[in-house]
């Protein structure tokens, strides 16, 4: 069984209540959950929220949905905590699809499961080609670099890898560089053990939970994808992705 976990928080510092966000007439939980619904190899979907709001939305049209801990740190936390409720099931594999990418492509979820069956890894990702300097260059755009076994050996807010002798605006024209999708698959053992680790050196500098993996040894393995991502973190992301999807 390959379950599909939404972690939706009520409280976002940056755009609180997002989730239940108005997108041309539908909530942004509600749009995630859909398009999630639309990917061919998940058995399962539940929300896994920490406010009776998003319970009461996610319930109004249809969708599963669990109560979680106000407490946990991360989304990773979130759906280990929803996966307990569902352990009897006898899932192998658990997705955790970001809940603010109201525009997610449901192929990238295939593309995932699709990684961590063929390995059976233990924790799988997806990575895409960057495509402008300007895009290598913003921080707010994580890298990543791997090995010949497509397995992460680094991610990080800057470009890697360095390239020695060339301008930095000319770096994006001597290499392919590759950006991170946040959304993660996971072997069920591995996901209760890596809940269980402190929070690391490399991934408080960075701020990138998954620094926290690599750094205790759990190997990350990477799909490509040519599909974007459009994750909404503030109003004004809203707004950007919105102009961006009715352009296409």
């Amino acid at each position: 069984m390959i379950l599909g976990i939404i972690p939706s928080r009520y409280a976002s510092s940056r755009f609180p209540a997002k989730a239940l966000a108005d997108i041309d007439g539908k909530t942004m939980i509600r749009r995630v959950y859909e398009q999630a619904s639309k990917a061919k190899k998940l058995d399962e979907i539940v929300v896994a929220t920490d406010h009776e709001a998003i319970v009461e939305e996610v319930k109004s049209f249809g969708g599963n949905v669990v109560m979680t801990s106000e407490n946990h740190q991360s989304g990773t936390d979130r759906c280990y905590e929803a996966y307990q409720n569902f352990e009897q099931k006898g899932a192998e594999y658990v997705v955790n699809i970001q809940g603010d990418e109201p525009y997610l492509y449901p192929e990238q979820i295939d593309e995932l499961v699709d990684v961590l069956q063929a390995k059976n890894a233990e924790i799988a990702t997806l990575i895409k080609k960057i495509e402008s300097n300007q895009e290598l260059l913003n921080f707010s755009e994580v890298k990543v670099i791997y090995n010949n076994q497509n397995e992460a050996i680094y991610f990080s807010r800057w470009p890697i890898p360095f390239y020695r002798g060339v301008e930095e605006s000319q770096w994006y024209h001597h290499l392919d560089y590759y950006k991170h999708i946040g959304i993660y698959g996971f072997r069920t053992d591995i996901l209760a053990k890596i809940c269980e680790l402190q929070p690391s050196k490399l991934e408080k500098a960075e701020s990138l939970e998954q620094l926290r993996w690599i750094e205790n040894g759990f190997k990350v393995s990477l799909g490509f994808t040519e599909y974007e991502s459009y994750c909404v973190d503030t109003p004004e992301d809203l707004k950007i992705t919105l102009a961006k999807m009715k352009g296409k």
